[in-house]
């Protein structure tokens, strides 16, 4: 893994970090069913990155 790959993974993570913290309190108060789907799939395309990154 080069060097912009690493520091890609790391920013990620952050990100799902904050997206799982805004999830939860998606769940927790669901003014807005859609927020959470948007969440969801934020999270999930994500972790496909992160997926993408460490196969190469």
């Amino acid at each position: 893994m080069d060097k912009k790959a690493k520091k890609r993974i790391e920013v990620l993570r952050k990100r799902i970090d904050k997206l799982q913290l805004l999830l939860k309190g998606a769940k927790e108060q669901m003014d807005d069913p859609d927020e959470v789907v948007k969440l969801e799939s934020d999270l999930a395309e994500a972790k496909a990155e992160i997926t993408r990154l460490k196969s190469k």
